[in-house]
Parts: C-alpha cells; structure tokens; sequence
C-alpha cells in the first residue's frame, strides 16, 4: 500500500465524515461508522470488551455499499469484524456464518471464529488518548480499514490503521479455510474458494507461533515466515501477538471512526 493509496483512503473517509458526525462532535460521544466496500453482503458484529454495553446491537447485516453509524460509550473497549456466507438458522433467530460466526448468535455476545480479521478498540485509554488497531493474529478473512475523522482529529498523528491487502489470495494451502465448492461451466465443479486464511497459531498450535510457553514473552516470541506473509500484505496490521510497533495507533479526545470491510476492493 502505497502512501498515495492511504491518502486517498483517507480522504474519502473525511469526505464520508464531513456532515455524519458533526453533532456527535460537538456532543463529545465517539460514533463509528461501518461501511460494506465488499462486493458482497457482510455481518459486522461487535463484542465488548470492558462493560455490557453491546455497542451496534451486537451485529447486523450490512449490504454491499451501504453505512451505518452507532455511539459507543465513553472508555468503551471493544472489537469488530466482519461476518461472511451468513445464513438464518433454521426454526431459531441464529446465524450461521462461514466465517466469523459468533456461536450461532445474530447478535454476538461472544467473539467471533477464527480465522476472522479484527478491529480493536480503547476509548479514553492512557493520557486520555483513543487506542486501536487492525489484527491478524486470530487470521484474515476481510480486509479492515479504521480511519479517525473529525474537524478536530489530527490525520498524520492518528494514522489510517487496516489491513487492505487480499491476504485470502495469498495464503498458503496449510493456512487456507475453504468454503464449498461451486459449479463451473458445464458439468465441472470449480475448486472450493479461498473464505479465510489461518494464523498459523491456530492450524499449527506451537508456542513459537502462539506465542505461549517458552515464547511466551517479546523477547521469545518473533516474527516468523507466516506473519511475515501477512506484514508484507498488511503492513499496517498486527501480523502476531508482539508486533507493537507499527500496528498500534492513538488518537485525541474527539475522534469519530470510520471502518471500511474490503477498503482495497474496487
């Protein structure tokens, strides 16, 4: 990703935020806005972290390029992701996603199944400051993108946060989740697509990619050839447990926040 590419990411984000959150603003209330840049329908689905509010009702369905905006409360933590191949269960009011699926649940009180790309928040953290982030560690299966706005929101000391990159294309066969295979043309069958790409914590189990056990700590626990696949795609992104440095980002009292599900589709 190219800093011509982030500036005009972030330029769309303040040209989508310039009215929506004018009032939020002057209220002092952090709002997010979630916006599906997928070509397909998503699941966003939150899970708080710190309190029981279940900010954004907990999930909801959002089609390709629509919006929606939800308060959160003030020091809330939290997280958000996308769900993806949703479908009603079933005799109940559950869902059951391919990927991201929170238990069954339409409205997820529990976080979602790996492998899922995460969105991760602290509001009012340290000095007052907003922390966030856009991890990999539990896998991919949608970019993410978090940009802060607002008319009092410094863009260069915020930083644009996410995962743009097409990680799913390319995953390694030993970290690919695959969904079910579709018909070709003719009688063939295509082969099964690609849905998600594990961490390798999760389809090795090992401490040196857990980051547990003897790794259990910064100084143990380093970058190894799957988190550096997912870095190079997303350098922007958390790519394992200790990758602090370039993935963690803060902002002032005042932002507002704007996640975009697929910011590199087109």
């Amino acid at each position: 990703m190219g800093a011509i590419r982030i500036a005009s990411l972030l330029l769309l984000a303040g040209v989508i935020w310039s009215h929506a959150t004018h009032g939020a603003e002057a209220a002092g209330t952090a709002v997010f806005t979630l916006r599906n840049n997928c070509s397909h329908t998503i699941w966003p689905a939150t899970l708080s972290g710190n309190s029981a509010a279940a900010v954004g009702g907990g999930g909801f369905e959002l089609a390709p390029n629509a919006t929606a905006s939800f308060p959160a409360p003030a020091g809330w933590s939290g997280r958000l992701w996308a769900r993806t191949g949703c479908v009603a269960a079933p005799s109940s009011s559950g869902l059951s996603c391919a990927t991201g699926d929170c238990s069954g649940a339409a409205s997820c009180t529990l976080g979602g199944s790996p492998p899922v790309t995460l969105a991760e928040f602290t509001l009012g953290g340290a000095d007052g400051k907003d922390f966030y982030d856009v991890s990999l560690v539990d896998g991919y299966n949608v970019g993410i993108g978090v940009a802060a706005t607002g008319a009092r929101v410094n863009y260069a000391s915020c930083g644009y946060a996410g995962c743009v990159g097409d990680v799913n294309a390319l995953c390694p066969p030993e970290l690919q989740m695959s969904g079910p295979a579709k018909a070709a043309g003719g009688d063939g069958v295509a082969p099964p697509p690609t849905v998600a790409c594990r961490s390798a914590c999760e389809a090795f189990g090992t401490a040196e990619y857990c980051c547990t056990g003897a790794h259990g700590g910064p100084s143990t626990c380093g970058p190894t050839k799957y988190s550096r696949l997912f870095k190079a795609a997303c350098p922007a992104a958390y790519s394992y447990a200790y990758d602090d440095p370039t993935s963690t980002f803060t902002c002032g009292t005042g932002a507002q926040y704007l996640v975009t599900f697929c910011p590199g589709h087109q």
